[in-house]
């Protein structure tokens, strides 16, 4: 929102405003006349600067925090720099708003912005109590000033906002008089109650009511809202958990004022006042980050997508600030059941408090789309102490993860991938020997031989069909595959299907390739077994379906398209040979109640 303001009205309201602002301080400085003479000096100068003031107020859109739900519609984390949820003035409680008027500006819709008659009654008022029992500046300055200062770009301009002043209040002033003829008086009163801070980390009067009472700000009962009211001044001295009497009194003072200006009956104030502050009380959990999540990991996951995505903004730092004031709804395509189960299998293969620091980690990715429904790992989020990391073991580190680790066997799938599309086939027989130097291989660019490579197995020797080779992963029998095709077609075949490095680089085009000597990422892999289930059409792995903006309104996604690696007869062969490591073959002991294909590795 823009207010503009037409400058034939500057002087008409710019000697009324001096006049009140140093009559206010006659008002409260009665003995102290060389301080009177700074603030009158000070106010002629400022008087003199008036004209200077910009014409118009920008109002950026309020900061509002971005959820995180997974494909339920459930929250899997919150993430804000000011935790707010902007909401219509139809959503807040009659009471609410009534409440903020009788504390803050009783005369709200009286006076025009500025409130001479106002400000000097409650000078008047705080100074024969000694104490703060009325607002000095109307609803509308203090609006602008919070405005002032989330607009602010450095904290230099955040202090000229807050800074005890009479040219600080000029300002206020000027910019007042023209919120207030650019908008009505609901929407005035709309725009604070979300500005203002309520204490607890919460902005805005909708997570106030949440921080609070664990509701909604259109349940608020008058009760709730005049502790609510009693905040906005000076949230951290009357705060109702830690300065519970504090803010019990100063609540009653709302409950009073509301009582004076009609609002509830004096019987009905007298009574709310005998309710004890700590019986309305029900403290809501405040979340922010991924470190507070269920599912720290794959919430990482997505943020770090996100942060890698230009639709999100030119540069890092403005996508990050985009997502933690954005008021976006993110829903990404965590299946909660999924993500439950790869926790708990993770959990019981390694304890997180496993001495020997090994770790394990899953992730779980729809071969027909690339939707990634789950992520686990056996460790907490934290940086000190055994169990806990801040590092995804299962993506890369563009994603926040890690260098990656060596698949081992797994690699092989690539392998015979290749060499069936260049038509060998199952059959096909190979003498493996327990140990074998390779000496044929050569650079697929280059053609320059490779040194010999010596290669042993884990166990068996003897000739080998494809099919038996696979089911017990004999390294001699797929070495020698690997120099039958050329160490070009599996690495490329690997490469299409979504495999680098963790650090981002190529995959070294060397004889050791098809066992597994690449570090790499459990995503990767999940996502490239996937293309092959998936016959051969390659879905990269993919964490969002949705993003909605703060009108509702949709933003693009960050996508990669599905496409053919591989023809459908090669990866179902491939596939069919995979369903031999399930059936009797290294990975029977990992075997499901139904049809499954997949391969071991181990380094």
């Amino acid at each position: 929102m823009k207010i503009e303001f037409r400058r034939e009205n500057l002087a008409l309201v710019a000697r009324p405003l001096i006049a009140a602002t140093v009559i206010a301080a006659v008002v409260m400085a009665i003995g102290a006349l060389p301080a009177l003479t700074v603030v009158m000096a000070t106010a002629n100068r400022a008087s003199g600067a008036i004209a200077t003031l910009p014409e118009s107020l920008a109002t950026p859109p309020l900061p509002q925090r971005t959820v995180l739900l997974d494909a339920e519609g459930e929250i899997i984390a919150s993430i804000y720099d000011q935790n707010r949820i902007e909401v219509p003035l139809s959503e807040i409680s009659l009471p609410m708003q009534q409440a903020m008027l009788a504390i803050e500006d009783a005369r709200f819709y009286d006076h025009r912005g500025v409130d001479l008659r106002g400000t000097l009654r409650a000078a008047l008022s705080n100074f024969l109590t000694g104490s703060v029992q009325q607002g000095g500046s109307t609803l509308t300055q203090q609006y602008v000033k919070n405005v002032l200062v989330i607009s602010a770009d450095s904290a230099e301009e955040v202090r000229a906002a807050q800074e005890t002043s009479v040219a600080r209040k000029i300002r206020e002033l000027r910019y007042a008089l023209g919120v207030e003829r650019q908008f009505t008086k609901e929407q005035i009163l709309t725009g604070y109650l979300n500005i203002a801070y309520f204490g607890e980390s919460s902005y805005g009067v909708e997570s106030a009511a949440h921080r609070f009472f664990s509701k909604r700000a259109k349940d608020l009962t008058p009760v709730e809202a005049a502790t609510l009211a009693s905040l906005v001044q000076r949230p951290g001295e009357f705060d109702p958990f830690s300065q519970p009497e504090k803010a019990e009194a100063r609540r009653n003072v709302v409950l009073k004022n509301m009582a004076n200006l009609g609002y509830i009956t004096q019987e009905e104030a007298s009574r709310y006042q005998e309710i004890p502050l700590a019986s309305t009380l029900k403290r809501g959990t405040v979340f922010n980050g991924c470190a507070d999540s269920d599912s720290p990991f794959f919430c990482e996951y997505v943020l770090n997508t996100l942060l890698n995505d230009p639709a999100m903004g030119d540069t890092p730092e403005t996508r990050e600030n985009f997502i933690k004031q954005g008021g976006l709804t993110i829903t990404t395509t965590m299946q909660p059941n999924a993500q439950i189960a790869a926790q708990k299998a993770v959990d019981e293969a390694i304890p997180r408090d496993d001495e020997s620091l090994k770790a394990a980690a899953i992730s779980m990715v729809v071969p027909q789309t690339g939707h990634v429904v789950a992520m686990a790992q056996n460790r907490s989020w934290g940086t000190e102490g055994i169990g806990n990391t801040t590092y995804n073991y299962n993506t890369d580190i563009a994603l926040g993860g890690t260098a990656g680790m060596q698949a081992g066997s797994t690699f092989k799938v690539f392998t015979l991938a290749a060499a069936l599309d260049m038509g060998f086939g199952p059959a096909t027989e190979i003498k493996a020997p327990f140990r074998k130097e390779f000496t044929g291989f050569v650079d697929c660019y280059t053609g320059a031989p490779f040194p010999p490579y010596e290669v042993k197995n884990a166990s068996g020797k003897g000739w080998y069909t494809m099919s038996r080779a696979t089911a017990a992963s004999i390294n001699t029998y797929f070495v020698g595959l690997e120099e039958l095709t050329g160490l070009c077609r599996p690495i490329d075949i690997a490469m299409d299907l979504g495999v680098k490095t963790g650090a981002g680089d190529e995959l070294e085009r060397v004889p050791s390739f098809t066992l597994g000597s690449a570090p790499v990422t459990p995503l990767m892999m999940a996502g490239a077994f996937g293309g092959i289930a998936n016959h051969g059409m390659y879905c990269p792995p993919v964490a969002i379906t949705q993003i909605i903006n703060r009108n509702g309104e949709s933003i693009p996604v960050p996508t990669s398209p599905c496409r053919r690696v591989l023809s459908e007869g090669t990866a179902d062969s491939v596939t069919m040979l995979l369903r031999g490591v399930m059936g009797g073959g290294t990975g029977s002991t990992f075997a499901l109640d139904r049809d499954s294909a997949g391969k071991t590795g181990t380094t």
